[in-house]
């Protein structure tokens, strides 16, 4: 417990000086200690005990050590401010020293953003210092929940302008001092009773911003369900409101990550899965829950999403705006973009503000502006991309939690991929906005700008399994039933079954606008990761020629190849999406080896191909598995078009050979283990399944166990591999057997069933060493190793 605060000038402090206050002075009638009463406060900060507070010592005492230590006159204020905050006090007095205290810090706050957040000394930023040591922080928060005490049945109330004074004191010293958003975080009460204080559009941005800062480092994710009245508060945000509170939703929504890579195995994921089920829904689920279960929630981050810039407000004063871009930026980022837009905005009329050149210097240091002032388009354009982002990825995060099917549902309704191709080209992807846009919270390094964000949504497995066709304009869905027919197949179904009226609209739907910007992006650009990911999100699951020859058409497998091998891209991200989405781009079709085989037609270019995907077999094995699958399928069929491309295809005829399918299956068994299976990686163990089950099918499964065992032999270490795999399938049951969605996902990617997967998978782990076609009968006895614990190292 920390010791009772005694008021100055009260008769236990006239009397009697503390033994703490003594110790500090350096005992009856002595001088201040330099240093000393700062770790005292430092001390009993820390432990809850000894001096806590500026009300533990005399304002004579204070004033004298000011002198000395330059405390700015702090620790008096707080004095002052604890006897005027009394619960019978009517505050007048109590906020006039409130605006004392206030630019004392936010001129600190604001050097420590402009200083671009290097390590914080208490030394830097004295004043934010001083006024946590001395209790301030304490204080506040006591001040703010003043309205939760009840007096005679009446709760005592504090002005809207004292509340917002005392949230931006508390923020900024959060945002000077190290470890004080932690100790606001660890008061569960007041982080929820910060909520309630967002009813007020006076205060809102500024809880908002405190709240999302709070959240960010509390260890415990706070539930939205104890939040008094949610659906009520929700609902009666406006627009603007509503963005920004999706900046705490998304860290109210998302699985918290312990950051420990060990967390991010499957084997971890696994034990996660197991003991949440005992657990119960997670925080975050409980609390998509909350937010589904308000009315219009949906619906609104829909409108928010699609809304086009001529819609948003135009006309406001300058200083409303700049505080409503202060949640989106640090307050240095907040000026350097306002300069930044004015020195890009030519024309200077009533229409716009007049901002003045960097460094001139204005009253209050704020462009002059009045009632009719309206901001540049290009601030607005910027400020509709930044609330964008967040309601995307909230979106994101309800799409591929628990109630993603109704989500799913809603977001159709409500039309948002239409209203997102709308807006495609003037504010999802302006070039100009992505290069210098860092959201708060986030570095350079970050992928905060639209472009992820937005294929991070396009991408989503939920959503695009369910609806990819809606990224398609009508004419678009016309010609997928016109390839249908060219081919003499069956019409997707799915296509059949898609209401057209919830399609895109105009001359190009959504996904053939981000093949166009894929095209034009930079080799090395990180985009094209996001690029390609999210293109091969609408080929993914069951194989449809007709999907396949739509993209080829307009030139991705070429595209695709330039990348790979006329460029000779080197990142290993774009790398691996553009192997993916090859994969499945060719998978099964002979026009695309028609056209790779076209493509590479040197020896020269096919050597580099080959480079490329033996450089990682982790980034290329799902080509791998593609062709391997596609070389079957095609040997199995009657047909001249098909025989030609057997033929002449160096790429099929690479795979056909059994020493380059050893190869593989060699190395994609030993760049794994149990301990090390990602869902990055498990499609490496997937992979080797393939090329077993092919073989088994051929009868030759013996054959290929036996080259192993050759294999192991002639590296020195005769079972470490057959042992290795032996585990790896003992884990591939434990794994896939109880989840039904990844199950379905191998059978359909490989046109296998999963019957089939599953026997392999036995007769492999089959323990008579007499079978030929189990493990155990390619280990010798001394070597063998196959019953160790998942978990052991």
């Amino acid at each position: 417990m920390a010791a009772a605060p005694v008021a100055a000038g009260s008769g236990a402090g006239r009397g009697r000086r503390s033994a703490a206050t003594v110790a500090a002075w350096g005992g009856w009638g002595g001088r201040p200690r330099p240093g000393n009463i700062l770790l005292q406060l430092r001390q009993g900060q820390l432990t809850g005990r000894g001096l806590v507070r500026a009300v533990q010592f005399t304002e004579t005492f204070l004033t004298e050590r000011d002198k000395q230590s330059k405390w700015s006159g702090i620790p008096q204020l707080l004095l002052k401010l604890h006897t005027t905050s009394h619960l019978h006090s009517d505050f007048v007095e109590c906020q006039n020293i409130l605006k004392e205290i206030s630019p004392l810090l936010s001129m600190e706050a604001m050097a420590f953003v402009t200083e671009e957040r290097k390590l914080t000394q208490e030394t830097t930023y004295p004043n934010t210092y001083i006024f946590d040591l001395f209790g301030g922080v304490d204080l506040l928060v006591e001040i703010l929940m003043r309205p939760t005490i009840s007096i005679r049945g009446q709760k005592l109330k504090i002005s809207d302008e004292m509340s917002k004074d005392c949230l931006s004191i508390l923020y900024n010293t959060c945002v000077c001092t190290e470890g004080v958003t932690k100790r606001l975080a660890e008061k569960n009460d007041f982080v929820i009773f910060l909520f309630t204080l967002m009813t007020s559009k006076k205060t809102f941005l500024q809880t908002a911003t405190l709240i999302e800062d709070i959240l960010g480092v509390k260890k415990e994710m706070i539930r939205l369900d104890e939040v008094p009245n949610l659906s009520s508060l929700v609902s009666n945000f406006d627009q603007q409101q509503l963005a920004n509170f999706c900046r705490i939703l998304a860290v109210t929504i998302s699985e918290m990550d312990t950051g420990n890579d060990d967390k991010h195995t499957l084997l971890a994921k696994n034990a996660q899965q197991k003991k949440s089920l005992s657990l119960g829904p997670s925080a975050a689920e409980i609390n998509q829950a909350a937010l589904l279960s308000i009315p219009g929630f949906v619906e609104r981050l829909c409108k928010l999403a699609t809304r086009k810039v001529s819609e948003s407000t135009g006309t406001a004063s300058f200083l409303q705006e700049l505080e409503e871009w202060y949640t989106w930026l640090d307050n240095a980022l907040v000026l350097d973009a306002l300069m930044r837009v004015a020195n890009e905005e030519s024309e200077h009329n009533q229409a716009s503000i007049v901002f003045p050149p960097p460094g001139a210097s204005e009253e209050n240091g704020l462009p002059h502006t009045s009632a009719r002032t309206q901001l540049p388009q290009s601030m607005k354009i910027m400020h509709e991309i930044m609330y964008k982002l967040e309601v995307l990825y909230v979106l994101c995060v309800l799409l591929m939690g628990r109630q993603r099917n109704q989500v799913h549902r809603m977001i159709a309704e409500f039309k948002l991929i239409p209203g997102l191709n709308n807006l495609f080209d003037k504010l999802i992807w302006r070039k100009h906005s992505a290069s210098a846009l860092v959201l708060h919270g986030h570095n350079q390094n970050c992928d905060c700008s639209p472009q992820p964000q937005f294929l991070s949504f396009t991408s989503s497995n939920p959503f695009c399994f369910r609806n990819k066709y809606l990224l398609l304009n009508n004419q678009e869905l016309n010609e997928l039933s016109a390839i249908s027919l060219k081919a003499n197949i069956p019409e997707v179904e799915a296509v059949l079954n898609t209401d057209r009226s919830l399609v895109c609209d105009g001359k190009r739907g959504l996904l053939t606008r981000l093949l166009q910007v894929m095209k034009k992006e930079p080799a090395e650009s990180s985009f094209r990761f996001w690029q390609a990911r999210a293109v091969e999100s609408f080929l993914r699951g069951t194989t449809s020629y007709a999907d396949q020859m739509f993209l080829l058409k307009r030139g991705l497998l070429e595209h695709i190849l330039y990348c790979i091998v006329d460029s000779e891209c080197k990142s290993r991200d774009v790398l691996q999406s553009y192997f993916d989405l090859l994969g499945e781009l060719m998978k099964f079709n002979v026009d695309a080896f028609k056209r790779f085989n076209k493509y590479i037609n040197t020896d020269a270019k096919f050597q580099v191909f080959l480079k490329q995907i033996n450089s990682s077999l982790v980034d290329s094995n799902m080509l791998v598995r593609c062709v391997t699958l596609s070389l079957d399928r095609f040997e199995n069929q009657v047909d001249m078009k098909v025989a030609e491309v057997l033929s002449e295809c160096r790429l099929l005829a690479y795979i056909s050979q059994v020493p380059t399918q050893m190869s593989f299956l060699f190395r994609l068994i030993n760049i794994i283990h149990v301990q090390t299976l990602t869902q990055e990686n498990v499609s490496c163990l997937n992979t080797s399944l393939v090329i077993l089950m092919l073989a088994r099918r051929k009868d030759r499964l013996p054959l290929y166990l036996r080259l192993l065992q050759r294999m192991e032999h002639s590296k020195k270490y005769p079972g470490f591999l057959l042992n290795n795999f032996h585990n790896l399938l003992r884990f591939w049951q434990q794994h896939y057997l109880h989840k039904d969605k990844d199950s379905t996902c191998l059978e359909n990617s490989s046109c296998i069933s999963f019957s089939y997967w599953k026997e392999t998978v036995s007769i492999l782990l089959n323990p008579d060493r007499q079978s030929p076609s189990a493990l155990v009968s390619y280990i010798e006895e001394p070597y063998m190793d196959i019953d160790r614990d998942f978990t052991e190292e």
